[in-house]
């Protein structure tokens, strides 16, 4: 089964969340359908029109969501004025609960990709009552050891765009956390620091996936890359805002909170985040999930096989709860 064809929002709005943010939304496909909410990767990536299409629209009312910081929500992390202080994984939470209550739902099957699953899966944890299902891919939890593999890890894969990545830091903050060291950069006060910092942490992003430099669009604007940029090294340099204990990862330890809420899990079976096993351990843990390894796939919610994958999913989960509103 291919996506579902391109649909347009019958709704949207800006939500005022507190702390001077403004978070963007917008709703689609059928008004009385069954909730789902879509959380985005980065931190910071934004959503866009593509997932959509992973739900039925006559069977989903789908909500889709730019996070603080990022898209067309406001202020924009791009912008060195913004409060970042203001902007951690319990804030996007609460503002979750504030969209939820905002729309008049009970509950909603949470999609989440990349560090939207971090995102998902603890608020499944700290708010199970009000999610149905998950459905998840490029799967990660947010611990401390998947970004030391990232940040780091990845330097033995990519050994030449891992020096130009360490070369761009001071010498004495090559040693340490380099995600830490890379947010001081795109703090200074100086702009040249920060647009040289920011062009050199997508540029080993982009070395990652991997793809020929300077070859994704979306880091070519000048903009988006500021804010990703400060935004990842944000969230990565301080341990996802888990709290303590999240070397080996608070969702991860938590997963047992999950029992009673179905999953599945998408991953590519090229995903270098599989490299730490994460995925394989969340499932095993996790009794409710079903996981869906797609062949010859990385880190790409795009990809052949991965978007036939998550319609089939939430095809699953609508039939178990079609045209219910809670």
């Amino acid at each position: 089964m291919g996506l579902y064809p391109q649909i347009e929002p019958y709704d949207h709005g800006m939500l005022d969340v507190g702390d001077g943010n403004r978070v963007y939304w917008e709703v689609c496909g059928n008004p009385r359908g069954k909730p789902a909410v879509v959380l985005h990767g980065g931190p910071g990536s934004g959503c866009t029109p593509y997932f959509r299409r992973l739900f039925d629209p006559a069977a989903y009312r789908i909500v889709l969501l730019d996070q603080r910081g990022c898209g067309l929500s406001t202020p924009l992390a791009s912008a060195y004025d913004t409060d970042m202080s203001v902007n951690t994984t319990a804030h996007v939470i609460a503002d979750l609960e504030l969209l939820r209550a905002h729309l008049g739902i009970e509950r909603w099957l949470v999609w989440g990709v990349s560090w939207g699953s971090v995102l998902g899966l603890r608020y499944a944890q700290t708010h199970p009552g009000v999610v149905s299902e998950l459905v998840l891919t490029g799967v990660a939890t947010g611990s401390n050891a998947e970004v030391a593999l990232l940040t780091r890890g990845l330097g033995k894969i990519f050994p030449e765009a891992f020096e130009r990545f360490l070369a761009a830091l001071p010498e004495g903050e090559r040693d340490g956390n380099p995600a830490a060291a890379y947010n001081r950069l795109l703090e200074s006060p100086d702009p040249e620091v920060r647009a040289r910092a920011a062009r050199a942490w997508t540029d080993w992003e982009t070395a990652t996936i991997p793809a020929p430099p300077r070859s994704v669009k979306r880091f070519e604007d000048p903009v988006f890359r500021m804010g990703f940029a400060r935004m990842v090294t944000h969230y990565f340099g301080n341990d996802h805002f888990m709290g303590e204990g999240n070397d080996e990862g608070v969702v991860l330890r938590d997963a047992y909170l999950l029992k009673d809420i179905p999953g599945t899990l998408v991953q590519g079976s090229l995903d270098f985040g599989n490299l730490l096993g994460i995925v394989w351990r969340l499932h095993h843990a996790w009794p409710g999930s079903e996981l869906v390894v797609v062949d010859e796939v990385g880190h790409d919610a795009g990809a052949p096989g991965v978007g036939e994958a998550l319609v089939a999913a939430t095809d699953k989960y609508a039939v178990r709860r079609r045209g219910s509103s809670s």
